[in-house]
């Protein structure tokens, strides 16, 4: 089983190419998102939780948000593998993360980093925004949401490196020859 981490800004492609990932290899695929939302919506224990600080407009602590991923990858049926899509965000998460796994016997395999320049991220999130109404896909929060992940999750890239697992793939272009190159990098694996 392999534990494929997909990295990049917003706007750099995660969510189409790890469904693309999913399709081709059979992985599972953790959505932080999705998971939260899933935890709150179902009113389990640790959803409860979640709630409680997302209620307050506070950010959920790096504890809590691995223990909701530990519970949501251990009840995942053994498959081929599982994205991680949005999470780790920041060094602190990425060591949880590793240590997470390691009591399961088993690590991140990779972290496929999505390299998209700024300007086609924004342009990529303003024309998401346009088609899909997401809230957040306007100039003025694309802006913030890059100058948070440029200032807190970019530095995982330098972590990843040094773990030895950073494999960048050029993220824009034709979708599917991004797809190849990510492919060729978990077939080497």
């Amino acid at each position: 089983m392999k534990n494929i981490v997909i990295f990049g800004a917003p706007g750099s492609g995660k969510g189409t190419q790890s469904d693309l990932l999913v399709a081709h290899y059979g992985f599972d695929h953790i959505s932080t998102g999705d998971v939260l939302r899933a935890e709150i919506k179902n009113n389990t224990a640790l959803g409860q939780t979640a709630r409680s600080f997302i209620d307050r407009g506070q950010l959920i602590p790096d504890e809590l948000m691995i223990n909701i991923l530990a519970a949501t990858y251990d009840a995942l049926p053994k498959t081929a593998g599982v994205i991680f899509d949005g999470f780790p965000r920041t060094i602190p998460q990425a060591e949880a993360l590793k240590e997470m796994l390691a009591q399961r016997d088993t690590a991140v395999h990779a972290m496929l980093e999505l390299d998209v320049p700024d300007e086609m991220l924004i342009e990529r999130l303003i024309n998401r925004g346009k088609t899909s109404g997401r809230a957040d896909d306007n100039a003025e929060t694309i802006a913030k949401r890059l100058e948070v992940y440029n200032a807190q999750t970019q530095p995982l890239i330098a972590w990843y490196e040094a773990e030895g697992l950073r494999h960048a793939v050029k993220g824009y272009g034709d979708l599917q020859e991004i797809n190849a190159a990510l492919c060729s990098v978990i077939d080497a694996l």
